[in-house]
């Protein structure tokens, strides 16, 4: 039997070997699930994403399946009973980020007809292939995710950080970081799951 190589942090435990596998750096346009990895990669902030990941079920649950329209519509009194769910991460500026973002994605999706269509503008609409040989090799953001970041807060998004924003593009495969020894570096592609 072939063991398979995979990135390193993938090592993490099965949910995020699983992770790994089927969703990291798949190419996703999906305007829902675009908004809720944008949301969850600011939750992370300080955190390992090993955390959020095992908080996504209950992140969906509390925040309506991340449907946009839905979150820039709740109201103070729903967010700050989230404050009390242990099912997510109770940082109250994190938690209201949520609402904030949703209201900005429903600007972008107006400007530019979906949010989809402006996430991938910054990569002009194709996924950038990276050829990194070792986990030192992988940067932290880069100038491009220095620009998004700077449109976005701009825009009114919070907790995105160039940081943040260069592991959305990497999440969302507008970057594919797969080390040119892991299994998923040529197999990039398919359905993202979300």
């Amino acid at each position: 039997m072939t063991t398979r190589i995979r990135c390193h942090w993938a090592a993490d435990g099965e949910l995020m070997q699983a992770y790994h596998d089927s969703e990291w750096g798949v190419p996703l346009h999906d305007d829902r699930a675009l908004f809720e990895f944008l949301c969850l990669e600011g939750a992370q902030a300080g955190l390992s994403w090993r955390t959020v990941l095992h908080k996504r079920d209950n992140y969906r649950q509390a925040f309506h399946n991340f449907d946009i329209a839905r979150v820039a519509a709740m109201k103070d009194r729903e967010l700050e009973k989230l404050l009390l769910d242990p099912g997510i991460i109770r940082n109250r500026l994190k938690v209201s980020s949520t609402r904030d973002n949703a209201k900005a994605a429903l600007e972008a999706i107006d400007e530019f007809g979906s949010l989809d269509a402006y996430l991938w503008s910054f990569v002009d609409g194709k996924p950038i292939q990276n050829s990194w040989h070792g986990k030192g090799d992988v940067p932290a953001s880069t100038p491009l995710s220095d620009r998004m970041s700077k449109d976005l807060k701009k825009r009114g998004f919070r907790f995105v950080g160039t940081t943040i924003c260069y592991a959305f593009m990497q999440a969302t495969g507008m970057v594919n970081d797969h080390l040119v020894t892991c299994f998923r570096h040529k197999a990039r592609g398919g359905k993202h799951k979300s």
